[in-house]
């Protein structure tokens, strides 16, 4: 069983930068993909980003391309989401999720590619 936890949500202006870990509690951790989503209420669960585990390679939203930042360190088990320049709109909560079989990025935006699921961090910008 493979346990996420995410980090690093909270309340900023806009304009601000908030930084996102995700940490995997499994020693033997190899997925394919690690992921993030964000959810609002009565919303179902909006693709963000995601990172190969090997290679690195990424695919994003379009609402959030040019902004934010997904990366990994494999040695730490981590997955990483940085956000510039928020926006009130993204506002959500938001969760990572982990992959083990890979499709084409486009695909890797459905939620029922993920196998594994954080609890979710709350990220709130103001205006």
């Amino acid at each position: 069983q493979v346990q996420l936890v995410e980090s690093g949500g909270g309340l900023v202006q806009a304009g601000e930068s908030l930084r996102l870990s995700c940490v995997a509690s499994s020693r033997a951790f190899e997925p394919i993909a690690m992921g993030w989503f964000r959810q609002t209420p009565g919303n179902e669960r909006e693709f963000v980003a995601v990172v190969r585990w090997t290679g690195g390679s990424t695919s994003y939203g379009d609402s959030v391309k040019g902004r934010f930042t997904i990366s990994r360190d494999s040695a730490k088990n981590t997955v990483y989401l940085q956000m510039n320049s928020l926006k009130p709109e993204d506002t959500a909560v938001y969760y990572c999720a982990a992959a083990w079989t890979w499709s084409t990025p486009q695909a890797m935006g459905q939620t029922s590619r993920y196998r594994y699921w954080g609890q979710g961090t709350q990220v709130t910008v103001s205006s």
